[in-house]
């Protein structure tokens, strides 16, 4: 399984904690509305976490389509009320996703600003 690539493990006291493509993940077994959320073991430490782990997704009982649309309403400058009318949503969910989210897109932007080169020709010296 070739997506399991991108996926490391979470468990600190692992040898192999944090490394990609190592090949020490399976998958245990599914769980959720028709098994389609994967739970991984680490062949290593043999601890098991679900493949939602670390995402904003985690512990979320939305459809991951329904929770993408929510988000992207939000990416798109609609309101919590307008984004709960249009998904289809409470406006409690929306605001519980978006609480979660926020703080996974700082992390993710701060980590492609550390990464990004230095632009010698801009405004800002």
């Amino acid at each position: 399984m070739h997506d399991l690539e991108i996926f490391c493990c979470l468990n600190p006291e692992c040898l192999d904690y944090g490394q990609r493509g190592r090949g020490n993940l399976r998958v245990a077994f599914r769980n959720g509305p028709n098994k389609e959320r994967r739970i991984l073991a680490c062949r290593t430490c043999q601890a098991r976490f679900s493949e939602r782990k670390g995402t904003a997704l985690y512990r979320s009982k939305l459809p991951e389509d329904k929770a993408l649309s929510v988000l992207q309403h939000l990416q798109e400058s609609c309101g919590i009320r307008q984004t709960g009318r249009l998904v289809g949503v409470n406006k409690n969910t929306v605001v519980r996703l978006a609480a979660v989210a926020g703080p996974h897109a700082q992390n993710i932007h701060d980590e492609f600003v550390a990464f990004s080169p230095q632009d010698l020709r801009s405004a800002v010296r």
